[in-house]
């Protein structure tokens, strides 16, 4: 079956049909490193490496590349804000996203280049960008000529007339066209700087990628070329320009942009009180897989809205599936054989509907949907072991491509040894109708996050999620 991806140059689905099947070069833009990835960045970590892992799943030969933003006005503005060392500060939030990263099961890029280690190669790229007649220095900066690229405005459905509407030129800046953006910056006083041809200074945020991606990926046309809807414009379309000026190739084949969230409906700000950092989930929820299952109950293509009911929408969900999976441990811990029977057609049909869900431009809701139809249908096959199997075996395969294990690790406020103890103490309790003592014991356990469940084989017990 095909994969079709919806294609922001284009505007429409597509066929995916890598250039030199079944290889796939794609890259995504990363995090520029002067402050705790929130949420927001957590997003685009989680869909971009789902989307990697589909890909390889349906048997493609992914290469991934994610940069690093290690240099740029944001990163030598906080510094400065902080009477920090610039270099102390990306050291910092690297190490703070590669922590991020782990704490979420998002597997790190094949390459993750970070541009103060990829300046020589932005240098001859601008350089012959010069040569090209595309880009001219200026008063020790480095400019990019828009008008000179005929294809500029064609991701962002933008006009050369309708970008001219309100452009101006910053004082301090010596382009010769307000649209005109900048490749390499002179250094100002006190500011980081590398030696150019034209002076000390800097590259553009816009030529790090064109240059890393094509670097990294040993191509001079991409597969996949992926990051966030507010990226398409200025920076993808700069991206685009500098590319295809260079190299007289398109730049690349499909772009695919996630939405963008909100929290309550708002646009998270500092300034507003409702900046959410991975690490702030992390500690308040405990769970990655929350935030995970939030995020795949929309399209990736659409803007989310983020909540505290939401969440516990996740909790649910994740719950009942944890639930099923112990149902299922525990009925084929009493069978002799584990060896499964041909997949019932039920499940056949279920996994082949998540197939086509995922094949449909990765549509995670839909994909969801078929989980939890399996879960339904196991719940309700619970007595059957060789379905239970069957089932069991679909499930864990559909929740690893979506990153989401069903191992369970919840901080114990009781041992194991007491909770058997008290579970021994209820049994008597209900034994001799001493009711209130039973029901005391229950809500003691479930103080300390442990739930219990009456079933027909005895009380069986699981941590709270």
């Amino acid at each position: 079956m095909p994969i079709f991806i919806y294609n922001s140059l284009t505007r429409k689905k597509e066929e995916f049909s890598p250039l030199e099947p079944p290889k796939v070069n794609m890259y995504t833009c990363g995090v520029t490193v002067y402050d705790e990835s929130h949420i927001g960045h957590a997003r685009s970590l989680y869909i971009f490496d789902l989307i990697r892992k589909y890909l390889k799943y349906r048997g493609f030969e992914v290469k991934f590349v994610r940069n690093i933003t290690d240099i740029d006005d944001k990163i030598i503005n906080r510094a400065n804000e902080l009477k920090s060392d610039w270099k102390e500060l990306v050291r910092k939030y690297i190490g703070s996203y590669y922590e991020d990263l782990k704490a979420l099961g998002i597997a790190r890029g094949d390459a993750e280049p970070r541009a103060t280690e990829n300046i020589a190669q932005m240098v001859k790229a601008i350089e012959g960008l010069i040569a090209k007649g595309y880009a001219y220095p200026s008063g020790g900066d480095v400019y990019f000529d828009v008008r000179k690229f005929s294809g500029y405005g064609k991701l962002s459905g933008q006009s050369i007339d309708a970008m001219e509407t309100g452009a101006r030129i910053d004082p301090s800046e010596h382009k010769k066209d307000p649209l005109d953006f900048a490749l390499w910056k002179a250094s100002k006083e006190n500011e980081p700087s590398w030696p150019g041809p034209w002076g000390a200074g800097r590259p553009g945020w816009h030529i790090e990628c064109s240059v890393m991606s094509l670097e990294f990926l040993k191509t001079q046309t991409l597969d996949i070329h992926a990051g966030g809807r507010d990226l398409i414009f200025p920076h993808h379309e700069n991206e685009i320009a500098q590319a295809e000026a260079l190299t007289g190739k398109t730049f690349a084949r499909y772009w695919i942009h996630h939405g963008l969230l909100t929290i309550n409906g708002q646009k998270m700000a500092k300034s507003l009180g409702n900046f959410v950092t991975i690490r702030d989930f992390l500690d308040k929820y405990k769970d990655a897989r929350l935030l995970k299952l939030f995020f795949l109950s929309a399209h990736y293509s659409h803007p989310i809205d983020y909540n505290g009911e939401k969440i516990e929408e996740a909790r649910s969900a994740l719950t009942r599936i944890v639930i099923l999976k112990e149902r299922i441990d525990r009925k084929l811990s009493t069978v002799s054989s584990r060896q499964a029977a041909k997949e019932a057609k039920q499940i056949s049909e279920i996994r082949d509907a998540f197939l086509v869900a995922m094949d449909d431009d990765f549509n995670t809701p839909q994909g969801l949907a078929c989980i939890f139809e399996l879960v339904n249908l196991a719940n309700k096959n619970i007595d059957d072991p060789q379905f239970c199997l069957s089932a069991k075996v679909a499930l864990e395969e559909m929740l690893d491509i979506f990153g989401v294990s069903l191992e369970t690790e919840v901080a114990a406020e009781i041992s194991e040894e007491e909770i058997r103890a008290k579970i021994r103490s209820r049994d008597e309790a209900r034994k001799s109708k001493d009711f209130a003592l039973s029901d005391k014991i229950r809500k003691e356990l479930l103080e300390k996050g442990v739930v219990l469940e009456d079933t027909p084989e005895g009380t069986v017990w699981r941590r709270k999620l």
